[in-house]
């Protein structure tokens, strides 16, 4: 069973780490103010729905750290997601396996899933 304080205390705190407000974190996670408001206040517990739009809207975030408080936040691997993270600046072509790395081809978008349930993202822009 989820201790709704402690949600509610590790929620603030990636509130606070991004610099958000309430209403823009909800923004940025795709529910209504009144829902950020509710779940920090006590008043509504969060549910599965929103925990996976919060894992979605900010991957330094681990599902374990924020339900139970197990883990690290933000996660040691997803550290320097804080800002936008560019494929070439972690893999060269030469690395990537020889079927990526095609003339008619580029590559959009690299995912590494871990073993303990996290993940990293690396994104071409």
């Amino acid at each position: 069973m989820i201790n709704t304080e402690d949600f509610t205390k590790r929620l603030q705190k990636v509130i606070d780490y991004y610099g958000e407000t309430a209403s823009s974190f909800a923004e940025k996670v795709g529910v209504q103010r009144s829902s950020i408001s509710h779940i920090l206040s006590g008043r509504n517990k969060p549910s599965l729905d929103f925990v996976l739009k919060v894992l979605s809207s900010f991957p330094e975030v681990e599902l374990y750290w924020l339900m139970n408080g197990k883990g690290k936040f933000p996660t040691e691997s997803n550290n320097v997601s804080h800002s936008p993270n560019n494929v070439s600046d972690t893999f060269s072509e030469s690395k990537l396996p020889q079927i990526v790395n095609s003339s008619d081809k580029s590559i959009d978008r690299i995912v590494i899933f871990y073993k303990d349930g996290s993940f990293q993202n690396f994104e071409n822009s």
